[in-house]
């Protein structure tokens, strides 16, 4: 039994949810069906994980309530609209809808919405020089960086680690030695590989969208697996995403089960039993409760940890929950009168780079009209410096790259937002990665059913908005194979 005093629980929880706990419990009377139904589910979250899962329950005949504390749904997918003119937007959160992303795509096609194809990088900008995608690829261009290979900007680490492949004949059994890299970083590892400072350097940038944080806090069993598995992002990946904003997906799905979602309820205490959970959340400035014979846990463990949890988990499950790492990331998105971008002799529309935003691309490639939007992604360390400037300052210097890039962008200048989401209250940081020791079995522990308790997430399978859909409907499965659906 873990149980804590009601001081230590208003301590944990912090000065507004102390406030709160000085009000008498209410019970919630939520449900629609009967007190003995265990067809009744409680989900936590109305990220895509957590909607998608209560969709597939609701269509199979459950009586489902979904608790989200923000006043939207979709979690980490954020389309910004109301800062720009000419009915242009900006995706502040998850972006990508790759060609592989079946399940994102299912239910793309099943409400009616497009995908998009992506626009491939066509520049590069490091070490304060342009290269033009398409001489690079001919060669007639190489990168300033020791040990990269000729027309290669992406993965130029994995020969260090090729050799480790061959130790590998069942991922699912995997020998010690392979296991012991669990033990140390991605920097570490390609030090011991013997690979240049140049190498590890490159790295960092290329795979600001895949891990946001560094190689020296990323896992190096991770890293080979996932070189193991495929070749990794390059250029040319197909980053699509939806036609008219990522935001029409989770809206969609919040319109098919609009009767069960409760939002502005954040969960402050889970007190899990054998047979029934009970929840408190706030609720108008008192904590209101609510029981369920099953529930769905999709909030990312970066919040969750927050949360008051009676009855704990197994240890395993609650050091994941603890210690499972969440990075660092930043979106710019800029507005300007002009494309200047697409003008002849330009450094390109969609520009990879080692200054700190990162990764800058013209993203209003399907809106009419003069003005566009550059959107950056700035992950790791670069978000975590940006972080700690105001946003004022933020913008200042975000201005002052692009500036560097494109010596026309001051003049067509209009205006600019910033989402840092390491400052948003529900989230407190960017999706999971995993750190050192915490490769081997994270993500499975993460989302193991624990008794009448399922988790969600992209923390339990991989971080995009495919992983997340995945991860829900995994876990709607699991609560129909629980009760004999």
């Amino acid at each position: 039994m873990f149980n804590k005093s009601r001081r230590e629980f208003i301590k944990k929880g912090g000065a507004g949810l102390a406030l709160a706990t000085l009000t008498p419990m209410v019970t919630a009377r939520v449900f629609s069906s009967a007190p003995e139904s265990d067809r009744r589910v409680l989900v936590i979250g109305a990220g895509l994980a957590g909607l998608s899962c209560a969709y597939e329950l609701k269509q199979a005949g459950f009586d489902v309530i979904l608790l989200e504390a923000r006043t939207r749904p979709g979690g980490r997918v954020r389309t910004y609209r109301d800062p720009f003119a000419d009915g242009l937007y900006a995706e502040m959160g998850a972006e990508y809808v790759d060609s592989s992303d079946t399940y994102a795509r299912k239910y793309c096609k099943k409400f009616g919405l497009e995908v998009l194809t992506a626009k491939l990088y066509d520049g590069i900008f490091v070490r304060g020089k342009r290269y033009s995608m398409k001489d690079f690829k001919d060669n007639k261009q190489t990168l300033p960086f020791e040990g990269a290979e000729p027309g290669k900007l992406f993965a130029n680490e994995r020969k260090y680690i090729e050799h480790w492949f061959e130790k590998i004949e069942d991922i699912n059994d995997l020998p010690k030695e392979v296991l012991e890299l669990d033990k140390i970083s991605v920097a570490q590892l390609l030090r011991k590989e013997k690979a240049p400072r140049d190498i590890v350097d490159l790295y960092t940038y290329t795979n600001a969208t895949e891990s946001t944080i560094r190689p020296d806090q990323a896992n190096a069993l991770g890293f080979v697996l996932g070189h193991y598995r495929a070749s990794g992002f390059n250029e040319d990946t197909d980053e699509g995403r939806i036609l008219g904003g990522n935001d029409q997906l989770p809206k969609r799905f919040a319109q098919e089960v609009s009767d069960s979602i409760m939002y502005g309820k954040p969960v402050r205490r889970i007190s899990m039993g054998k047979k029934v959970v009970e929840v408190g959340f706030e609720d108008g400035g008192k904590i209101s409760t609510i029981s369920s014979p099953r529930i769905v846990i999709a909030m990312p463990f970066s919040i969750l940890r927050k949360v008051r949890i009676d009855n704990e988990f197994p240890a395993d499950k609650m050091k994941c929950i603890r210690e499972l790492q969440y990075g660092h990331v930043m979106k710019f998105a800029m507005q300007f009168k002009q494309r200047f971008w697409d003008k002849p002799g330009s450094l390109g529309q969609r520009v990879f780079s080692d200054t700190p935003l990162r990764r800058i691309y013209h993203f209003s490639i399907d809106q009419p009209g003069p003005r566009g939007i550059l959107l950056t992604f700035t992950s790791a360390e670069d978000a975590q410096k940006l972080g700690k400037l105001s946003k004022v300052n933020r913008m200042k210097r975000a201005r002052e790259v692009v500036s560097g890039m494109w010596s026309e962008a001051e003049t067509y200048w209009e205006n600019g937002t910033v989402k840092y989401w390491n400052e948003d209250p529900f989230m407190q940081g960017s999706y999971s990665t995993s750190g050192v020791g915490h490769s081997k079995g994270f993500k499975d522990i993460a989302g193991r059913q624990e008794g009448i308790a399922h988790f969600a997430g992209e923390h339990t399978v991989a971080a995009s908005m495919n992983g997340a859909i995945k991860s829900g409907v995994r876990a709607s499965e699991e609560v129909k194979k629980a009760v004999g659906v």
